[in-house]
């Protein structure tokens, strides 16, 4: 097998996988591990995927932090279909809190309660979106405006959150890792979820498939730590499969398009 036919085989099995280890690569390949770590190295010079320790995967796992307006633009058909799937789980009389992310102002776009709702939340458009709705209270956490996220953190947001018991949490992540949790940008909104995550009986956490496998700078939780996870069609069958057998619920949410073609 020549270099380039290796590098070929390399990116279609990274395809399959999402991720691949050394050794796998060289009993595969029939090659040594020194001759993997090579081909590896070339392949991420020329930014092709990603090197980890003893693997590889497809894309680079590290996000940084971007604008709302600009993550508002990526993927809004997911968005919309995760965002609408999570409103039909909100009951009469029921009390939320909504953490910051745009799938969260899907989500509160979705939100058109017949009955009384309150909502807590950390996003200033979210507040925004539900004040123009009559039947529903808003408490809005206070504390540093992360002009990033037009959301609020602080240790104040914290404490305000210690006097509350909210039946479920809506979150967004910027990363799901397997090994790793869920994951977010900034150290202190971290911080804060994980005092949201205390303060609701169930944790379900709204991403579009793009978020899996990647990690952001600020730890929120491991995995044991949510229930349900709403994503779209896009998503592995193998992360599926593996999420539900650490019993985790998960949702795919169909795309309004997808839905009326099929009638």
């Amino acid at each position: 097998m020549t270099l380039a036919e290796r590098h070929n085989t390399i990116l279609e099995l990274l395809k399959q996988r999402g991720s691949i280890l050394v050794s796998d690569l060289a009993e595969i390949l029939k090659v040594s591990s020194v001759t993997i770590r090579k081909d590896l190295t070339l392949l991420e010079e020329k930014k092709m995927l990603y090197r980890t320790h003893g693997s590889a995967i497809l894309i680079n796992p590290y996000i940084n932090d971007r604008n709302v307006s600009e993550k508002e633009k990526l993927n809004p058909e997911e968005k919309q279909a995760i965002g609408k799937a999570a409103a039909s789980l909100i009951i009469p009389d029921d009390s939320i809190i909504i953490a910051s992310g745009t799938t969260m102002f899907f989500l509160a776009r979705e939100i058109r309660p017949s009955d009384h709702l309150t909502v807590i939340t950390s996003s200033i458009n979210v507040t925004s979106i539900l004040a123009r709705q009559h039947n529903i209270d808003i408490i809005q956490l206070g504390g540093l405006v992360r002009n990033s996220s037009v959301s609020v953190v602080s240790e104040y947001a914290v404490k305000m959150l210690e006097n509350f018991s909210c039946s479920k949490l809506f979150i967004g992540v910027d990363g799901i890792d397997p090994t790793y949790g869920l994951t977010t940008t900034n150290l202190l909104e971290a911080s804060l979820n994980r005092a949201m995550i205390q303060a609701a009986q169930k944790t379900i956490v709204l991403t579009d498939s793009s978020k899996f496998g990647r990690r952001g700078f600020g730890k929120i939780c491991g995995l044991e730590a949510i229930d349900q996870i709403i994503t779209d069609d896009k998503v592995s069958p193998l992360i599926v499969k593996d999420l539900e057998e650490r019993g985790i619920e998960i949702t795919i949410a169909p795309q309004l398009h997808k839905t009326q073609d099929s009638i």
